[in-house]
């Protein structure tokens, strides 16, 4: 990329970032081209569609999740790591309206740039979950694809909800009593 278009790509980005934090997913497109101080079509040849910029804006937050994933599959409590991980989740996708709706979403469209962040995380979740499920802390028919959509529907009742700080915590922890394992014979 030349300088040029490499910072526009940059302002274009942080410019996404800040809009999507202000007001949402749905921020005006032509807004965002606007505040980078470039047209609408440098945007469109950077980003050919609103998932596209907001799969770019996400990946280092995704990265962040992806890397803290791999470090909580260290953890002796294989069933608190879950729970950590899906904290961690429940509060990026909170930070952005309308990303919670975007990531259930994305979970049925692979054609999706949105699924490109979506893909790697599930992956990792799955690790988390088989760990929790080994240690006998998870029930075993519990799927990863459906815990994601779990979470991503905990994150739009926080979204939906931004005057409860604890919603997050107390609809995490239902879910995971709904998860538990439970002893033979019970």
């Amino acid at each position: 990329m030349r300088a040029d278009a490499r910072r526009n790509y940059e302002r274009l980005l942080a410019e996404a970032r800040t809009a999507f934090t202000a007001h949402g997913t749905d921020a005006s497109l032509e807004d965002i081209a606007r505040r980078a101080g470039v047209g609408i079509g440098t945007l469109y040849r950077h980003f050919p569609n609103r998932t596209a910029l907001m799969s770019a804006v996400f990946q280092g937050e995704v990265d962040g999740l992806l890397t803290r994933s791999r470090e909580l599959l260290a953890s002796p409590e294989p069933c608190r790591a879950l729970v950590d991980w899906l904290r961690a989740i429940v509060a990026h996708a909170s930070t952005y309206r309308g990303l919670s709706r975007a990531l259930m979403a994305a979970q049925t469209d692979e054609a999706s740039a949105l699924s490109r962040c979506s893909l790697p995380m599930r992956d990792a979740g799955s690790r988390l979950l088989g760990r929790a499920q080994q240690a006998g802390a998870v029930r075993a028919d519990v799927d990863i694809a459906d815990l994601m959509q779990l979470t991503n529907a905990i994150s739009l009742a926080v979204e939906q909800s931004p005057d409860d700080p604890g919603l997050a915590d107390r609809l995490l922890m239902l879910t995971l009593s709904g998860l538990k394992a439970v002893p033979a014979g019970d």
